[in-house]
């Protein structure tokens, strides 16, 4: 059976974005060592889940995109969730409206690479809260926002998690891979 891996971008307290939705905080420890992880990650996975919002500036960003995460974010299936979009234009996209549990559920069923969800916060939460989470890949950045979008806002405490791998980066960014007890 494949695995949910939440793979998310998170401050030192634990938020997704900035309160006004703004990821640049992200890109002040980002390196061509992270960029390397994250290509690696993405080239073992079989599919992406998408929230609205993440795939709207996902599919505004890769498909033109010359850096080397561009490649397997084109080519990998994507599946979006939102009961809004009408259309998904981006290669190898389809829209999901149904129920979040039972359509993933049905993925982890399907033959294949793990299935990856980068985003949005919202999407992230509803996975965490329904408990469909079965890897946690967070690369914690050295920044510490105050306020914005909580990772675990909706997870019923308290929610344990065993620490599989800790990997620290130059920029003084770490990737935590954590999964359920």
């Amino acid at each position: 059976m494949r695995r949910l891996v939440l793979s998310l971008s998170v401050s030192l307290d634990g938020f997704t974005a900035a309160p006004d939705g703004d990821l640049g905080w992200v890109f002040r420890s980002f390196d061509d060592e992270m960029e390397k992880s994250i290509v690696d990650t993405y080239q073992e996975m079989g599919t992406i889940l998408l929230g609205r919002g993440a795939y709207q500036d996902m599919s505004q960003t890769w498909p033109s995109s010359p850096d080397a995460i561009a490649a397997p974010m084109n080519t990998l299936p994507k599946v979006v969730f939102s009961g809004t979009l009408r259309s998904a234009e981006w290669a190898n996209s389809r829209i999901c409206a149904g129920d979040l549990a039972a359509e993933v559920h049905r993925l982890k069923h399907e033959p294949g690479g793990d299935i990856i969800a980068p985003g949005g916060a919202r999407l992230a939460r509803s996975l965490c809260r329904l408990g469909l989470v079965d890897e946690y890949r967070l690369m914690v950045h050295p920044v510490a926002l105050g306020a914005g979008a909580p990772l675990f806002a909706d997870v019923p405490a308290p929610a344990d998690l065993d620490l599989v791998e800790c990997r620290p980066f130059g920029t003084g960014a770490i990737r935590c891979v954590y999964r359920p007890t």
